[in-house]
């Protein structure tokens, strides 16, 4: 499994790619969409509503293991792009809307990487004309040391 944070609003969005898939904390997204001080217990009284609604969407969120805040890796329940969309839509917040927005932009850059294979390598190199330059001043310092 691939992790990586995504960033919304200069806050952190846990997710995973499990089977040639992003899956995305849901307590991270309930953390973004709600001004509540415990995410995980909106999260498990949303998950409750939504079982009484007898809606499929919590059936279909599984506990993948992700790295906590503790560095420990903790499963989690974790959605796909349809789950948390379904989720969204159950949380009563006007932050739902860029959230939909954004999502919706990172589900259309990993449909375009799997279309044109050119374009992840294309942001791959970006990120190597950005890290090489460091690495290169940090080995020269590095070899200075030594010496």
């Amino acid at each position: 499994m691939t992790e990586k944070l995504a960033i919304f609003k200069d806050k952190e969005i846990r997710r995973t790619l499990h089977n040639d898939e992003w899956w995305f904390s849901v307590v991270d997204v309930c953390g973004v969409l709600t001004d509540s001080s415990d995410a995980g217990a909106y999260w498990r009284k949303l998950k409750q509503r939504l079982r009484a609604e007898a809606s499929e969407v919590v059936t279909k969120c599984h506990g993948l293991k992700l790295k906590a805040a503790d560095g420990k890796y903790r499963t989690t329940d974790c959605a796909n792009t349809e789950g948390i969309f379904r989720i969204i839509q159950s949380i009563p917040s006007p932050k739902a809307e860029p959230f939909k927005r954004w999502l919706a932009r990172v589900g259309y850059e990993r449909v375009q990487e799997i279309e044109d294979p050119e374009l992840g390598t294309a942001r791959t190199r970006e990120l190597i004309t950005v890290v090489t330059p460091w690495r290169l001043c940090r080995d020269a310092i590095s070899r200075r040391g030594a010496a």
